[in-house]
C-alpha cells in the first residue's frame, strides 16, 4: 500500500475503538498524529503504540461535549500541529430509546457530541485548508442515518445529520480542493456497546471490528487528490447490524 508523506491527522474520540485502530493505521502509513480525546491516560497508551512507527503523535484532552468551545480548542491544536491535512471525526455517543421517551436534555447531549461538535471541528481546519489548497474530511456516521432504526431515534436523526452536512460541506468545499466523506458502519464491537446510554442483545461476535472501519479510513485518504469517496457503506458479512 502507497504510504503518505508527510501528512498530518486530526482524530477525534482516538483513545478506544475506531479511533484507536484509526491512529495506528495511519501510524502505520507514516502519518503524524493528533489525538483527541477525554482522558489523557488512554490516548497517551495510544500514542505511545503509534509512536513505535517513527511518527509525531501528540495527545490533547478535549471534551467535545463542550460545544460553545470545540472550535476555539480544535483550531488551536491545528495551529500547534501547524496544519492539519486529514481530520477524522469519530467521537460520539451511542442513545437507545423511544423518541417519545427521549427527554429533550438527553435529545440535546446527543446532537451536541454527534452532529454539533463536529460542525465545530470543520469550522476550525477549514480556513487552513482552503489557504493549503485543500485536505480530506472523512466523519464517521452509521447506517443507522441512512435507515433509522426504531428505538434509535436520537442517535439516528444524529447520524442523518451527519451525513447531510458532509454532502452540503462537500458542495461547498470542492471547489477548494476540499475532500468530505462519510463512513456509515454497520454496527462495530467497541466501547459503545458498553455504555450506559445503549440498551441492546446484538450478538458483538458477527459485528465489525474497529480495524476493518479503520482500513476504510486510510483507504479513502490514500485516495489521489482528483478523487473522493461521498459515503462508503460498510456491512459486515453476516448482515448483522
Amino acid at each position: 500500500m502507497t504510504s503518505i508523506e508527510k501528512k498530518r491527522a486530526l482524530i477525534t474520540g482516538a483513545s478506544s475503538g475506531i479511533g484507536k485502530a484509526t491512529a495506528l493505521a495511519f501510524a502505520k502509513m507514516g502519518v503524524d498524529l493528533a489525538l483527541v480525546g477525554r482522558s489523557l491516560e488512554k490516548l497517551e497508551a495510544v500514542a505511545s503504540a503509534a509512536r513505535q512507527t517513527d511518527v509525531d503523535a501528540k495527545i490533547y484532552a478535549v471534551d467535545l461535549s463542550q460545544i460553545n468551545t470545540v472550535s476555539e480548542k480544535i483550531a488551536a491544536i491545528a495551529a500547534d500541529l501547524g496544519a492539519v491535512d486529514i481530520l477524522v471525526n469519530n467521537a460520539g455517543m451511542g442513545y437507545t430509546g423511544a423518541l417519545s421517551a427521549t427527554s429533550l436534555s438527553d435529545w440535546q447531549k446527543v446532537m451536541d457530541l454527534n452532529l454539533t461538535s463536529v460542525f465545530g471541528c470543520i469550522l476550525a481546519v477549514l480556513p487552513t485548508m482552503r489557504d493549503r489548497g485543500g485536505g480530506t474530511i472523512i466523519n464517521i456516521a452509521s447506517i443507522a442515518g441512512q435507515t433509522p432504526f426504531p428505538n434509535w431515534g436520537a442517535y439516528s436523526v444524529s447520524k442523518a445529520g451527519l451525513i447531510a452536512l458532509a454532502k452540503t460541506l462537500a458542495a461547498e468545499e470542492g471547489a477548494n480542493g476540499i475532500r468530505v466523506t462519510t463512513i456509515c458502519p454497520g454496527a462495530v464491537n467497541t466501547e459503545l456497546w458498553d455504555s450506559e446510554t445503549v440498551q441492546h442483545n446484538f450478538d458483538r461476535s458477527a459485528m465489525l471490528t474497529p480495524e476493518i472501519v479503520a482500513q476504510s479510513i486510510v483507504h479513502t485518504a490514500l485516495l489521489p487528490a482528483p478523487a473522493a469517496i461521498a459515503e462508503l457503506t460498510l456491512m459486515p458479512s453476516s448482515g448483522a447490524l
